[in-house]
């Protein structure tokens, strides 16, 4: 399991770089999900993300799951190019996997890599 230790996660498996505001979901999740093939954003840039509010939708060949914003705050740019190749979440999700990013972005109730990995374990027994 790939966990940079620069990054936030959530107990739903989304990250959140509170130093670029970048959002995404984690290499556990794409893992878990299986085979991407559809991604659709629920935000635009310019909104306004509570922590916790949907921004995307993701299928897979396993199952659908529903992104939440990890911090509020302005969303500042959305990774368009995702719908048009929902793959790159299974082969780079904290590179070009990215789903948008947060300016002024508070983070709710998140995690280190070190607990996430802890909290990650714990789920696959």
């Amino acid at each position: 399991m790939n966990t940079p230790t620069n990054l936030k996660y959530t107990k739903s498996d989304e990250y959140f770089d509170p130093a670029a505001g970048t959002v995404g979901i984690s290499d556990y999740a794409q893992n878990q999900l299986s085979d991407i093939v559809f991604v659709e954003l629920l935000v635009d840039e310019g909104e306004e993300v509570a922590v916790g509010k949907a921004i995307a939708s993701v299928e897979s060949v396993k199952a659908s799951s529903e992104i939440y914003a990890p911090a509020a705050g302005k969303v500042s740019a959305v990774n368009k190019g995702l719908s048009d190749k929902p793959e790159t979440l299974n082969s780079d999700p904290y590179g070009e996997g990215w789903m948008i990013k947060i300016e002024g972005g508070a983070a709710g109730d998140v995690m280190d890599a070190a607990a996430y990995e802890t909290y990650c374990e714990g789920r696959s027994h």
